[in-house]
């Protein structure tokens, strides 16, 4: 099923530019967090005799690695769009074809619900692990 997409030509390409800098800003901001999250996953700061331990970090490491190659994927697409805004800033060219208008408004909503999903997962993982870090020993 194809998804139909208003044309948002009044949309100025400034603010795409702008939009498209904040998406990327964005995902640089993720990939530090993972590399933390990859960190504290992969760490021995848990409670040893936690129930299933080992196949809920499992679990998450997987959907982490899921998370990098969306990363990767949304990554590739906001540089080939950033790409060919630079084209058009560059040779003063506005289309009165509105698939660029279409294809940004696909990255935003692309990446809008990676961001979703991304948020809930990493709340997850928080949420798991923070109950069962190592007590401190006094």
């Amino acid at each position: 099923m194809k998804t139909v997409i208003p044309p948002s030509s009044g949309k100025a390409l400034k603010e795409i530019h702008l939009e498209t800098l904040e998406w990327k800003s964005c995902l640089q901001f993720i990939k530090g967090e993972i590399q933390f999250i990859n960190q504290l996953l992969n760490s021995y700061v848990f409670e040893p005799n936690t129930l299933n331990l080992y196949e809920r970090l499992q679990e998450y490491k997987e959907q982490i690695t899921t998370t990098e190659e969306e990363i990767k994927s949304i990554d590739q697409s906001i540089r080939k769009h950033e790409s060919l805004l630079g084209g058009i800033l560059e040779f003063n060219f506005v289309s009165n074809d509105h698939s660029y208008y279409q294809e940004h408004e696909l990255i935003k909503i692309t990446f809008n619900q990676f961001y979703k999903n991304y948020r809930q997962l990493k709340a997850s993982i928080f949420d798991y692990t923070g109950n069962i870090l190592k007590k401190k020993k006094k």
